[in-house]
């Protein structure tokens, strides 16, 4: 045989060796593999939420889920206006960073990336808009009384100059 064959062998026996269930021991569960802090620095935005402008006009609802074992957030946006949109937000390996994947029920589409920031999270991206590239940046800021702000900015001058797209306050809805 071959010594890389002979190699192989051993490597094969070793590692199925490593795996095998030791006798008298209970195999414990693998922890989930987004157990750590993390997959769980953006946990406050889950909930059910009704989302507020700053006048106090109901803007629309908002319901965030964890989802595939605490690895991403699940978002189900429905506008007052009737328009609707969903995300999916997660930490891409092997970076750590988050990012965000949204599709608006009018084709729009978000691919944002980033990291939280003093407990606030913080996702921008570029697109193609209608008169040349944007940019965008979408914050995400806990309150102390349970609220969330979302700020939704954009650049149409690779982020000299920002206009705020989206400001809505999420209150925990009721029921």
């Amino acid at each position: 045989m071959p010594a890389t064959s002979l190699l192989r062998c051993v490597a094969l026996a070793l590692a199925v060796g490593a795996a095998a269930p030791v006798p008298g021991r209970a195999q414990q569960p693998s922890p989930p593999g987004c157990a750590d802090d993390v997959h769980h620095a953006f946990d406050y935005w889950i909930g059910a939420w009704v989302v507020r402008d700053s006048t106090g006009t109901e803007l629309g609802r908002n319901t965030i889920t964890s989802v595939s074992d605490g690895c991403a957030l699940l978002e189900e946006w429905e506008s007052a206006s009737g328009g609707s949109g969903r995300s999916l937000t997660f930490v891409e390996r092997p970076t750590g960073e988050w990012r965000q994947v949204w599709i608006g029920g009018d084709g729009g589409a978000l691919d944002l990336r980033g990291v939280p920031e003093d407990g606030v999270m913080v996702l921008s991206g570029d697109r193609q808009g209608r008169a040349g590239p944007v940019r965008d940046r979408v914050r995400w800021i806990p309150r102390e009384d349970g609220k969330v702000e979302q700020l939704w900015e954009s650049s149409t001058d690779e982020g000299a100059t920002w206009s705020v797209v989206f400001r809505g306050f999420y209150e925990p809805r009721a029921g």
